[in-house]
């Protein structure tokens, strides 16, 4: 190889992005272009046309040959992928539970040693908004969802523990163009951060294994990432420009509602909408 050639060589030879037809799937899609040679894009619903560095392909977590099958010759996985509301627990079990189950058993068989897994700030819901958290915190699932990325984050543990995959658990906030609503003032997590706290993820040169919250630099914080600083994430946005559109009032007798009281918010109501994440 050539000096030039070796130049242009990319951090990743393969990649794999499940999940790539959710809405932050499609926001890291453009990035990776520039992390890996290639990039396996896939979805249970046809992730759309491939550009020149993409193969795709349409998998269901739950298949385990079929994922067993998408893995091999992987360096590191970008795992999006799985249910990301509030739903059944049958429909959990097998998108959320079953389908990391395969991701993790595939990746030990094939060689993997690294996966950016994405967990959820509803793994930690039911603290309530007067607490600061961080890596150490329990576990408080507002919702089945938020048991599922339980799940997903202790077989991660045990993966690393038993056979040195490492792993970053992505607490993800609350990502969109712009918060919806007075709860994502505090969870925002824009999409130029949640690139660069994936790149922070998979570029840093050993990580262990570590949770860490996806969220931006907004004035309110419920979340301490001093055990993660490591990753070097330093968030650049902050939902501080959008504060204008939720304006705090005086306290009212609306705060006993739950949904207001912890952290996350609708869904410990139990009918979180899509919008409330």
């Amino acid at each position: 190889m050539n000096e030039s050639s070796a130049a242009r060589r990319k951090p990743f030879r393969r990649l794999l992005l499940t999940g790539a037809a959710g809405n932050l799937g499609r926001q890291l899609r453009g990035a990776l272009a520039d992390w890996a040679d290639i990039v396996h894009v896939t979805d249970i619903v046809p992730p759309g046309d491939a550009a020149a560095h993409e193969e795709t392909s349409v998998v269901d977590l739950a298949d385990r040959e079929a994922v067993m099958h998408m893995v091999e010759g992987v360096d590191a996985i970008v795992h999006l992928g799985g249910i990301s509301i509030d739903a059944p627990f049958d429909d959990l079990l097998e998108a959320n539970i079953r389908g990391t189950y395969n991701l993790y058993e595939a990746a030990r068989k094939h060689g993997v040693k690294r996966i950016v897994f994405a967990s959820s700030n509803h793994t930690i819901g039911f603290h309530p908004v007067t607490e600061v958290l961080d890596a150490d915190s329990p576990h408080r699932p507002d919702s089945l969802y938020g048991v599922s990325k339980c799940f997903g984050e202790s077989l991660s543990r045990y993966y690393y523990d038993r056979f040195g995959i490492e792993t970053v658990c992505v607490r993800i906030g609350s990502s969109f163009e712009e918060p919806k609503n007075s709860r994502m003032l505090v969870t925002y997590l824009s999409y130029r951060d949640f690139i660069e706290l994936v790149s922070c993820s998979l570029f840093t040169n050993r990580v262990g294994h570590v949770v860490v919250y996806g969220a931006s630099d907004n004035p309110v914080k419920w979340w301490d990432n001093t055990k993660a600083g490591f990753l070097g994430f330093r968030p650049r946005d902050s939902s501080v420009q959008f504060a204008e559109r939720f304006p705090v009032t005086a306290p009212t007798a609306e705060r006993d509602d739950p949904a207001q009281r912890f952290q996350g918010g609708a869904f410990v109501l139990g009918e979180p909408l899509a919008h409330d994440r």
